[in-house]
């Protein structure tokens, strides 16, 4: 691996530059934003800030409008800084240095201020106050960006292969993926056969294709590719290096287990999800005749006549709905597929048995997109679709013959109060996340309220997270159906082939650097690192810290553990962090 190191010195302590050429933007957001904030108000009050040479409105910055606008700007007004201000950087950090890239202008000098989750949506019903906010959080930022440095990015060498960990329908798309762009592939599966979920389905919407058959296909264009490497009963158990050169440690459980190093320049995770599994009694869950929804799927593809449940005959069934999802003293999400599995499997369950009665007590349906057309079929079908109170759930219980009722509250007809016998109950439960603590502390996925790991950005960057070259696919991310997961581990095949197949890669220098005459190493600061990017090293007789900058990820963690202030982090230096409180100081004083 080689890294070329910015072209300036880096460092926070760097005297103020004399003249500075800062252009200023104020965007409306279409509202978001202008609604609650004088947008105009603050441009007028930071017109006459330090080296602020351009300070107006727009509409909508990140517009094409609005880029082409800003680069006809810094090009008339030789700018060397750039401030918008805005919604969060989160969203558009890329958009903004390529304007500055395009204009000519290092896409380091760009800085965003933060007016619309910070300000105009947290202040809705005080417009002065929140006005009087945005001109700080704007004045704070163009202190900073007076202090910014034309830094340029860290170029890496990359290992042409990747590994992907997990062998359901997601992992072995995406490899076949990559091994067709080129690119070699170590596919690691925990289990001992490969297909997940989908290789224990029979037919599966929308497309009515065999699960199992599916995977079996998948399973031979495997076997035709030399370049994918297939690991089952393994799984990952170590990690070192950088982005672009990862070498992993694949434990395979042989008779003896047996550890195999891979290097890699790009890791796939594709782990799948688990079915939540209902609570004793919890909707009759423990009765013998409630099944949940996977134990149901099982018995109809295994059917080849009318249902029948432990040798008797089904003549009646309820599905009750979001067991397990849309909980406010649980998983509060919606699991998304399971409206829709259950209407395919209400067609594929009529086609067995025209006379069998079929009762959906639901909360509310959600058969999104064209889904919604499984929805009508099965009502069509004779499925008996029946609306229930959220407060007020269905309650399964036994009949004095050994039978099932179900007793629900109608309010499609008035709120009444229904009592269904029935053969059977299938509850209808969602995706949750699959348990991996090991795996998600070794690879540092970031995980969401709901459990599911985090991209950056559902729209923008959907399969990459906080960590260079550790993407997420499939339904680890969030509940999806075949299709969307099969589409996310595409996904990450060409994410994966955008950086791996070039042999090098870029990364950003906001990374931290360590002032050697000041360090002392106390070794907090290693400690404090939960990459593993700071190490020791003797220098001309002392002992140091030196930081990897292709494995700091500039999260800044080490920075305020350090006792002689030998550490700084590029772009966020110490004197630009101090710029930022002034400018919000001056407005709170004035």
């Amino acid at each position: 691996m080689s890294a070329k190191q910015p072209t300036t010195i880096p460092g926070a302590r760097a005297a103020e530059p004399k003249a500075r050429r800062i252009g200023v933007y104020v965007c409306h957001c279409g509202g978001n934003i202008s609604d609650y904030v004088d947008v105009q108000a603050v441009a007028d009050a930071v017109r006459h800030e330090p080296g602020v040479v351009v300070a107006k409105t727009m509409m909508f910055a990140c517009s094409d409008a609005g880029q082409g606008e800003m680069e006809a700007d810094i090009a008339a007004n030789d700018l060397d800084g750039l401030v918008v201000a805005s919604c969060s950087p989160k969203l558009h950090v890329v958009t903004f240095r390529g304007v500055a890239k395009r204009s000519g202008m290092n896409p380091y000098e760009y800085n965003q201020a933060n007016i619309r989750e910070q300000c105009s949506w947290t202040h809705t019903d005080d417009r002065a106050g929140a006005t009087s906010k945005a001109i700080g959080l704007v004045r704070g930022v163009i202190g900073r960006t007076r202090l910014t440095e034309a830094l340029e990015p860290l170029v890496v060498e990359t290992t042409q292969k990747a590994l992907i960990v997990g062998g359901g329908i997601t992992g072995l798309r995406s490899a076949i993926g990559m091994a067709d762009i080129g690119l070699g592939v170590f596919l690691v599966e925990r289990e001992a056969e490969l297909g997940g979920w989908v290789g224990r389905f029979g037919p599966i919407f929308p497309h009515e294709r065999d699960g199992r058959e599916l995977i079996a296909g998948l399973v031979v264009e495997i076997k035709k590719r030399p370049s994918i490497k297939v690991f089952t009963r393994a799984e990952v158990v170590t990690k070192t290096g950088t982005f672009g050169n990862y070498q992993v440690g694949i434990r395979v459980a042989a008779d003896p287990p047996q550890t195999i190093t891979a290097e890699v320049g790009s890791i796939v995770v594709a782990t799948g999800f688990d079915s939540y599994q209902p609570a004793e009694n919890e909707f009759g869950t423990g009765l013998d005749a409630v099944l949940t929804l996977p134990e149901f799927k099982d018995l109809v593809d295994h059917a080849d006549g009318p249902l029948r449940h432990n040798g008797r005959p089904v003549r009646s069934l309820a599905y009750i709905y979001c067991v397990g999802s849309r909980q406010p003293d649980g998983n509060e999400y919606c699991s998304r597929f399971c409206c829709t599995a259950t209407a395919h499997l209400s067609i594929r369950v009529a086609a067995l048995d025209p006379r069998l009665r079929q009762y959906h007590l639901y909360r509310d349906i959600r058969t999104y997109g064209n889904f919604e057309l499984l929805y009508t079929e099965a009502r069509k079908s004779g499925a008996v679709y029946v609306k229930y109170p959220d407060d007020a759930p269905p309650v399964v219980s036994v009949e004095a013959g050994g039978g099932l009722a179900v007793a629900v509250r109608d309010l499609l007809s008035g709120d009444e109060e229904l009592e269904i016998p029935v053969d059977l109950v299938v509850l209808v439960t969602g995706m949750v996340p699959r348990k991996n603590e090991e795996m998600v502390g070794l690879l540092k996925l970031p995980i969401g309220r709901d459990g599911f790991f985090n991209e950056i950005h559902p729209k923008l960057r959907p399969v990459e997270t906080m960590v260079d070259g550790v993407l997420i696919a499939g339904a680890c991310q969030g509940p999806k159906c075949s299709a969307e997961s099969v589409a996310s581990g595409l996904a990450a095949v060409t994410q994966s082939a955008s950086v791996l197949k070039k042999g090098v890669a870029e990364l950003d220098p906001l990374v931290a650097t360590v002032d050697p005459d000041r360090c002392t190493w106390c070794g907090k600061c290693e400690t404090a690192c939960p990459y593993g990017a700071i190490e020791k090293l003797s220098l001309n007789g002392r002992e140091v810290a030196t930081i990897s900058e292709a494995g700091c990820k500039g999260c800044g963690g080490c920075v305020p553990i350090c006792p002689e202030n030998a550490i700084d982090l590029r772009g966020y230096t110490d004197a630009q962090i101090t710029a930022m409180i002034d400018g919000l100081l001056e407005e709170a004083i004035a």
